[in-house]
């Protein structure tokens, strides 16, 4: 525990493009519905989450959802474009945003089957991680996931994330299952030790073409879930809270 200056002023989050050198994370606005509608249409990708996603209208209504809550000032959704082909990969948003108390939430993280195994997903974690820590100068980065989810517990424990808990009976899906929800973190401490894990993973998985959810799994030996890694190449690895 430390002690801090409680009249420093709350954290300003704002639109930004973060740029790697494998993907670009771009504000998300109307404009990359398209490119969310041809890769987002995919069952897999939706099924730890709270939201189903199964027509255009859905996905329209969630990027409506998204914008709305940026203009509340609770969320900041970015889109995933991959800078080699321009095309859009994915998506991942900063939420549950507490300026005062300098902490936010990393999570609606999907990507297309297209740039699973490419680090792509990696990297977006590292931009997003980078800029609250070192730009934002957030104090904690939080994920929450499925309890049933071992694919992103796994991801999340490779990463040096700490697994802080369970909370029980925590939501209610659009199917009506009731879900236990794991909250993991990463504090300012911590960062300088996550990000060079994070970009050793990223430089491994470029060599070897594998992204964090299939590493994961083949150092838990999650079983029927890495199985199904492997088959189905499932993109969520972390922060599934849609």
């Amino acid at each position: 525990m430390r002690i801090v200056d409680p009249d420093r002023p709350p954290m300003i989050v704002e639109p930004v493009t973060l740029e790697g050198e494998g993907v670009r994370l771009e504000p998300l606005d109307r404009t990359h519905l398209p490119g969310l509608i041809a890769v987002g249409l995919d069952p897999e990708l939706w099924r730890w989450t709270l939201t189903r996603v199964d027509t255009r209208d859905d996905l329209r209504r969630y990027l409506e959802a998204a914008l709305a809550n940026r203009s509340a000032g609770t969320e900041l959704p970015f889109a995933i474009v991959d800078r080699r082909s321009g095309r859009l990969a994915g998506s991942r948003r900063y939420l549950n945003i507490d300026a005062h108390h300098r902490r936010l939430e990393v999570g609606y993280t999907w990507v297309g089957r297209r740039w699973q195994g490419t680090g792509a997903n990696t990297e977006a974690k590292l931009l997003l991680l980078g800029h609250a820590f070192e730009r934002l100068g957030a104090h904690r980065v939080e994920f929450k996931t499925d309890s049933l989810n071992l694919r992103s517990r796994a991801a999340l424990r490779a990463v040096g994330a700490t697994e802080e808990g369970t909370l029980r009976n925590h939501m209610v899906t659009e199917g009506g299952r009731l879900r236990h929800t794991v909250y993991f973190s990463v504090i300012d401490s911590e960062w300088a030790r996550v990000e060079a894990h994070l970009r050793r993973r990223l430089e491994r998985q470029r060599a070897a073409g594998t992204d964090d959810h299939e590493a994961a799994q083949r150092s838990s030996g999650a079983g029927e879930a890495g199985a199904s890694s492997r088959s189905g190449r499932l993109a969520r690895t972390e922060g599934d809270r849609p």
